[in-house]
């Protein structure tokens, strides 16, 4: 898990910088705001990556003893940093959009290579979207799946850089400034959607029910367990932390029990969103 996790982290931050230079170097080309926008969103790709990369480093060191229950919680407050970031860029990013609307710039170069490359940066980002997602969720990554979203709205941002060309070379600069603005708000739209899902973790929000049922069953399958009366879960990290209440029959042994009870911890433990069950013996 760790080398897929690392190598998804740092594809990720190459990627970004190229995306950058070379989309920097259209929106210098072009003198576009959209353009311009669209690059500084690569920025705050970078520095995302960069983060999520050390996060991930951080996530998967084994507990010690000041951590006794691991680093999971390393990715979802990197991951809420890096929104909080996304929104000072996006809400900055609006202001200029704005200003470049009333003051239009009619001093632009517009030519293919500017196309060329925010058509790359599309077909790039698609398929990154893809790997990202596909990873994230395969090793419950809340930064590899912060990233997938946050690269489907760059497509959706290059081509809007697009739009805002065309509009240009059509003799509507104000398109540009448009286009700005929108950008901006795919920025904003990706930092909150980002928070959105870490504030569940940090907050230690509780399991959904399907993973409720597959822990309940997990639990009745061990041989000894003849009911439960009680299960709670919240977040530590990006993993559940379970406590459960099993019921065994007073007639058996504290041996015997206490077997039962670490079988059920164990199953429990085998379900991938779970980093720790309490078990608790309840005779009857």
């Amino acid at each position: 898990m760790a080398k897929h996790l690392k190598r998804a982290a740092s594809l990720s931050l190459l990627i970004n910088i190229f995306l950058f230079i070379i989309k920097a170097a259209a929106g210098v080309i072009s003198n576009s705001i959209a353009v311009i926008s669209d690059a500084i969103n690569s920025l705050t790709d970078i520095v995302s990556s960069a983060a999520i990369m050390f996060s991930v480093k951080v996530s998967l060191k084994q507990p010690d003893k000041d951590h006794q229950f691991g680093h999971n919680a390393a990715q979802p407050i990197a991951v809420f940093l890096i929104a909080l970031f996304t929104a000072i860029v996006g809400i900055n990013l609006i202001q200029a959009s704005i200003n470049r609307i009333l003051h239009p710039n009619e001093s632009h170069n517009i030519n293919a290579f500017v196309y060329i490359i925010l058509t790359i940066t599309i077909i790039v980002k698609l398929i990154l979207t893809k790997y990202q997602s596909r990873v994230g969720k395969t090793y419950h990554s809340p930064g590899l799946k912060a990233s997938a979203v946050d690269s489907l709205n760059d497509v959706l941002s290059s081509s809007i850089s697009i739009i805002g060309l065309i509009g240009i070379q059509l003799g509507l600069p104000y398109f540009d400034g448009i286009a700005g603005i929108i950008i901006s708000l795919f920025i904003l739209k990706s930092g909150y959607e980002i928070a959105k899902e870490n504030i569940d973790y940090l907050m230690g929000k509780a399991a959904d029910d399907q993973i409720i049922l597959r822990i309940a069953k997990r639990a009745l399958q061990v041989e000894g367990v003849i009911g439960l009366n009680d299960l709670k879960s919240h977040y530590v990290g990006n993993k559940f932390h379970i406590e459960i209440h099993i019921e065994v029959d007073k007639e058996m042994t504290t041996e015997n029990s206490h077997d039962v009870g670490k079988q059920v911890q164990k199953a429990i433990e085998s379900i991938p969103e779970i980093q720790k069950a309490f078990v608790h013996i309840d005779p009857i």
